[in-house]
């Protein structure tokens, strides 16, 4: 705490909708996450308003996309200023340095970072806020501060004074803020670790919530775009004497990625943007494949630069030599899109040297960057305003189509609202990259594991994505490639091959094929050693208590070793990532075509000290309908550098009737907390494929596990 300082001149400055009142943030040098984004590590700061009618907002500088931080967030004000959580409205802050996210470097909301980052410092900014005002009454009433208590709103005073919040706040803003404010016990917390109802809710339910699809602004006209079917691929020429034909047609419009058609509806942009006739420019793209892909990621494994995750442990080589069994296998997971409900949009207004962006988005300071950038602008001349989105899962972290919708919107000198169609929105996703991951161990008589090679081959998103140098570490591609368990002798390689795909952020980013592997990994060792998997896992895991508790108390939630039904079986598997620890116990049975049935999760988890554990149990239940996707049906496959998953109809979600029983058991930890909103998408894929090869005794190693791919393992 001694770090944290506080600076009068900038907790002054907010937006100007929230003029008059007490404004109040914090400053929080020192530990910070490495910044990959900028390079840098940047300050944090939170702000407080509050009104004079005695409303209390807060300036998120996190997005609001499912996961709960318009509920979170406010909790931990609430808790340290003593209100009731109704009474904080969030407002999303616009971009500027001092919203940072210090766990990444920029204004960004991913990671499953939100409450790790917020937790101590939001916490802080209702502490300084609390104590600022109850200076102010003592000023005030010329009364001893320590007479003096806030909650609920009020300050109260001895002989029955007391004040609203709001009532001082204009007083509060001369008065010294504290540096190192005293922040409460968690053992006396009263709203944090609560199960507090989404504040969300309400407006989500009735319609007045605005995502970035509903937005209106005077004078709006709606575009789509066209753009080439092989990503890189440039408009040669284009033909727009029919399209420009269909009622309501404004413009057609070529940008930097496509063409693009203006409408005073969207649906008449939509048809006349089908009867353009463009002349493509393929580019090197064309020559792409989903098989080409994997075998060059395959081939880096053999000669691309090694680069060591961790430094390596004892004598891997002699120790494999020296062993009296050595088992080898290989992990495949495909390139995934992201495909949120919500297709990709962005209304822009761009006139006068000055350009209003409004839509979801996951990066602010990168929209306000890429649009000032493209269009000539001053960053400071570009203004940022956040929806709520509906999905991201790193998607929205990306740039392209707010940086079209302003190019537009320049281009006609009106307010646009861009809306990708679905087929546009899957054919130019930034996919999730294809990862290969080889593993080598040596069991010793006994069957334990007595040296361990790891090597993982990906692309790197960080490199394309923020310009990480090449042959350097991208840590974003090592994620959970070290698991917890003792084993002797390690070494963990990472190779980084460029396959031509754009790749993007994906739920869980390299978690997801590292566990796949690591985990499915360590039941093939069980069965080579003759080892009951959950067994031998806690066997590998003395001195781990964290880890071994969460295995535990999932195993037992399941039943692991009761009789199961007729035709069903467990499969388990264990993670560490985002500072979280988690179990998961899958049951599974084969349906009447061969396909995977799952019909019971049990999840145990560990994230340190929980916020709102209702929220916790929402996230880990998405995070497992949107893992069992990628475990059992999605893939992103392609030809001739055409994506051929373009709809749901060939990249199908979880149905409700397909969504299996989620039994969550939560550690209750005064650890630092973890995050939540990612680990179960990880982790539910080995257990599901643990699970599956004990009932089917083959091993699917190669995702999704298909009803067509359990045919052709048990031909091999």
């Amino acid at each position: 705490m001694s770090q944290i300082t506080t600076s009068r001149r900038s907790f002054l400055q907010t937006s100007a909708a929230l003029s008059g009142g007490l404004v109040l943030g914090f400053t929080v040098p020192g530990t910070r996450g490495q910044a990959m984004a900028a390079g840098t590590a940047h300050e944090v700061n939170a702000w407080v308003h509050i009104a004079n009618d005695n409303t209390i907002t807060l300036l998120s500088h996190f997005s609001e996309m499912g996961q709960g931080v318009h509920t979170s967030m406010p909790m931990l004000i609430a808790e340290e200023l003593n209100v009731d959580l109704k009474q904080i409205k969030v407002v999303n802050a616009p971009p500027k340095a001092v919203y940072v996210n210090s766990l990444l470097g920029a204004q960004i909301t991913g990671g499953s970072c939100s409450v790790r980052d917020a937790f101590t410092k939001l916490r802080l900014a209702g502490a300084q806020v609390r104590e600022v005002l109850i200076t102010a009454a003592a000023a005030r009433w010329n009364v001893d501060r320590d007479l003096i208590k806030a909650e609920k709103g009020m300050v109260y005073g001895p002989k029955g004074l007391k004040s609203t919040y709001g009532d001082l706040a204009e007083l509060a803003m001369s008065m010294p803020v504290p540096e190192k404010p005293t922040l409460k016990d968690p053992k006396h917390f009263k709203v944090v670790g609560t199960r507090a109802k989404r504040t969300d809710t309400p407006a989500k339910v009735n319609g007045s919530a605005e995502f970035g699809i509903d937005v209106k602004l005077p004078g709006m006209v709606y575009a789509t775009v066209a753009q080439c079917p092989v990503i890189g691929g440039k408009v040669k020429s284009f033909d727009a004497s029919k399209a420009k034909g269909v009622a309501g047609v404004l413009d057609v419009v070529q940008i930097n990625d496509g063409v693009a058609v203006v409408a005073n509806s969207w649906w008449q942009a939509k048809k006349a943007r089908d009867l353009l006739s463009i002349q493509w420019d393929e580019g090197a793209g064309a020559a792409l494949s989903d098989t080409s892909v994997l075998e060059g990621t395959r081939q880096a494994l053999k000669t691309g630069k090694v680069l060591e995750i961790i430094k390596p442990t004892g004598d891997v080589t002699g120790a494999l030599k020296g062993a009296a069994k050595v088992v080898e296998a290989e992990y495949i997971t495909p390139m995934q899109a992201h495909a949120p409900l919500e297709p990709m949009n962005f209304t822009a207004d761009v006139r006068d040297g000055k350009a209003l962006l409004v839509g979801p988005t996951q990066f602010q300071q990168g929209a306000q960057g890429a649009v000032a950038g493209a269009l000539g602008l001053k960053p400071e001349d570009v203004t940022v305003k956040t929806t709520f989105l509906g999905g991201g899962f790193g998607r929205r972290l990306e740039l392209d189509f707010i940086v079209q919708a302003a190019q537009i919107s320049k281009a006609v000198n009106k307010p646009v609202k861009l809306v990708w169609t679905r087929e546009e929105d899957m054919t130019h996703d930034f996919y999730r990259p294809l990862g290969v991951n080889q593993i080598k161990a040596g069991l010793d008589a006994s069957g334990k594991p007595v040296a361990v090679h790891f090597k993982v081959a990906s692309q790197s998103i960080t490199q394309r994505a923020f310009g990480l140098p090449k042959d350097t570490l991208d840590p974003f591609m090592a994620e959970a490639s070290t698991p917890g368990y003792n084993i002797a002798n390690t070494q963990h390689d990472l190779i980084i091959h460029d396959t031509g795909v754009r790749v993007g952020y994906w739920r869980a980013v390299s978690h997801n094929m590292n566990v796949f592997a690591n985990e499915s990994f360590m039941d093939e060792l069980a069965e080579a050693a003759g080892k009951d998997p959950y067994a031998y896992r806690m066997s590998l895991l003395e001195g781990k208590p964290r880890f071994a508790n969460v295995l535990k108390l999932a195993a037992e939630k399941a039943g692991w070793g009761k009789p199961l039904p007729k035709g069903h079986a467990h499969g388990i598997a264990l993670m560490e990532g985002y500072g979280t620890y988690m179990a998961q116990v899958a049951e599974v049975s084969l349906g009447d075509q061969g396909e995977v049935k799952v019909h019971r999760v049990t999840v145990a988890a560990d994230l340190g000290h929980m916020v709102n554990p209702d929220t916790v149990e929402a996230q880990i239940q998405s995070s497992i309908m949107f893992g069992m996707g990628a475990t059992l049906k999605h893939q992103v496959t392609m030809a001739n550098g055409r994506v051929q998953q373009t709809n749901y109809d060939s990249f199908q979600p979880v149905r409700m009737f397909e969504a299996p029983k989620v039994d969550i058991v939560l550690v209750k930890s005064s650890e630092a907390p973890g995050g939540i909103g990612e680990p179960a998408t990880a982790v539910v894929a080995p257990a599901i494929a643990n699970a599956v090869a004990t009932l089917t005794g083959k091993r699917v190693r190669r995702l999704p596990i298909t009803a067509e791919a359990l045919k052709q393992t048990a031909a091999a």
